[in-house]
């Protein structure tokens, strides 16, 4: 069985084990179009011994899973309803909360879905937050409010939820905001929505090496890149080498704190140890 993609708004409804058949093999259902989600798809795939659901926010997300035997591909934002008829519809071993780890209201909302559908949680976090001599700040609006202040062009790579911020923070932003987002039309309108003029946009799906990092620096003119902590999972170190290579100020938004959570390593272990994978 190859991944099939369904849409979660206003569309196809979810495949169902069945009027009360209970699966011959267990259900996972991983919320995580992240690195780490991918990670996960193909490693239950590999195995082969179970039926691994697998939501992200975007089309890109699930396109990184297409053609995974036994694996199920949702995507489109999931609601807290849509989760907790999706853990009813499923007799899921467990959820599986690998996304991205600035998606603070997802894993909440995950979390109480979870709870209220009697079903463990492993939630999957990335290595320690990188530390190095670059500009920290503990939010979007502080790096904002940051940039809004430099008299330089500014490279955002945080993509396109947090533009409205910095547009806001920057009255000159048609002049000296440059954002790199995914090709996708939900990011191309959020940019076209806020008048960011489209020789600013900077449209191109990951990963990035540094040197293509460094040939956007220069082709800009950059003087001040912006970037959360994503870990080696986000290409966070090749920008950190543009940046010392270019010579630019490098502003890093730190991640929120979660004291609970395992490795991707670890993780695999447990549904393996723990849920019978």
């Amino acid at each position: 069985m190859d991944a099939r993609t369904v849409q979660n708004e206003g569309q196809a409804p979810m495949p169902s084990p069945g009027s009360g058949a209970r699966p011959t093999r267990p259900e996972v259902l991983v919320f995580g179009g992240t690195t780490e989600g991918r990670a996960l798809a193909e490693w239950a795939s590999a195995r082969g011994t179970c039926d691994l659901y697998i939501s992200s926010l975007t089309e890109y997300g699930g396109s990184l899973v297409q053609g995974l035997a036994n694996v199920h591909s949702l995507t489109g934002r999931m609601l807290p309803d849509r989760m907790r008829r999706l853990m009813s519809e499923h007799r899921f071993a467990c959820v599986v909360d690998a996304t991205h780890p600035y998606a603070q209201g997802v894993s909440a909302s995950i979390a109480q879905a979870a709870a209220e559908s009697a079903l463990p949680v492993v939630r999957v976090l990335r290595e320690g937050e990188p530390q190095g001599p670059w500009t920290s700040v503990p939010d979007v609006p502080a790096a904002a409010h940051l940039v809004g202040a430099l008299d330089c062009n500014v490279l955002l790579t945080t993509g396109s939820n947090d533009l409205a911020t910095f547009v806001g923070a920057m009255p000159d932003f048609r002049d000296r905001l440059y954002a790199r987002i995914l090709p996708v039309e939900k990011s191309l309108a959020a940019a076209h929505a806020l008048d960011i003029p489209t020789s600013h946009v900077i449209a191109m799906q990951g990963p990035f090496s540094r040197q293509l990092n460094e040939a956007l620096v220069r082709e800009f003119n950059i003087g001040a890149l912006v970037t959360k902590a994503s870990g080696k999972a986000g290409g966070f170190w090749e920008k950190v080498e543009a940046a010392q290579a270019c010579d630019v100020q490098l502003v890093v938004i730190s991640r929120p704190v979660e004291e609970h959570g395992v490795s991707l390593d670890r993780a695999k272990v447990l549904l393996e140890s723990e849920y019978g994978l």
